[in-house]
């Protein structure tokens, strides 16, 4: 019987990255060792898991609504919605964390706001998507963004994503909606893909983007989510959303310089 934070994990051979041969026991264990790094991203945070119950290579789903065979420890929290209400899980503590791991979550999404006022996100978040392999491109962009970012007086962070791209996001006072933080949003990037028409482009269909990087300012809305820091993505590589300085940007090759049989030594460091 294994039992990790007091949670028992059931099954825990079964693989989940088969080209790793990585266990759900793994996982379990990768989560226990960054809980530190990731519940301050976690904390109080409506989330959408992202499970894997029999591997990486079969069908997952995403999941909002907590089901009612959660234990008592597991906090949820009601979300106001257009059909009503959706119980949504959040995760404040190590017990809470590996418990959800071992439901077969690989990923964690979160809200952009906290959950004693969801309607005002205190995080702003553009997501660089390339077109195919384009990293190098990515890697432009997010500087031609940050310093866009900086002379509008913020303070803008990065993180691969895990996947393919990069994540600038940055923190803001929770006074406005997110409709009215959504339009401000919406200009910026407007602007912003204006001001460098040859790299990059807001258009939602990927036909029409002209190999450009895409300009993804959409999840700045109310129920939206973005992938959680050090959460693992459910890619071969077991890739991990890290943050970095901004100074390490030269230095990284792909989205998923950062993965699972790595992250750990340089938390270590950090």
């Amino acid at each position: 019987m294994t039992k990790i934070e007091g949670v028992q994990i059931s099954h825990p051979d079964k693989i989940l990255y088969p080209d790793l041969n990585v266990t759900k026991q793994d996982i379990a264990n990768y989560y226990v060792k960054v809980a530190d790094y990731i519940l301050p991203f976690l904390k109080n945070r409506p989330l959408t898991l992202h499970r894997y119950p029999d591997g990486i290579n079969s069908s997952g789903f995403y999941q909002k609504n907590a089901p009612d065979y959660f234990p008592d420890f597991i906090k949820t929290l009601s979300v106001p919605t257009q059909e009503g209400t959706n119980t949504q899980v959040y995760c404040n503590s190590k017990k809470s964390l590996i418990y959800l791991v071992n439901q077969g979550t690989i990923g964690f999404h979160v809200w952009l706001s906290q959950r004693d006022k969801l309607d005002k996100p205190d995080k702003i978040v553009f997501d660089l998507d390339p077109p195919h392999s384009q990293f190098s491109k990515v890697k432009e962009a997010a500087l031609l963004i940050r310093e866009y970012l900086k002379k509008k007086g913020e303070n803008p962070h990065l993180m691969t994503t895990g996947q393919s791209g990069l994540h600038i996001y940055y923190k803001i006072r929770r006074t406005k909606t997110f409709d009215e933080v959504r339009e401000e949003v919406k200009k910026m990037a407007k602007d912003i893909e204006s001001q460098h028409p040859d790299l990059l482009t807001t258009e939602t269909l990927k036909k029409n983007r002209d190999n450009k990087i895409f300009l993804d300012y959409l999840r700045n809305a109310y129920a939206q989510t973005s992938v959680c820091p050090y959460s693992l993505r459910p890619n071969p590589q077991a890739g991990v959303a890290t943050p970095i300085e901004w100074e390490e940007l030269d230095k990284i090759d792909s989205a998923q310089e950062y993965h699972l049989k790595n992250i750990i030594p340089r938390l270590k460091k950090s």
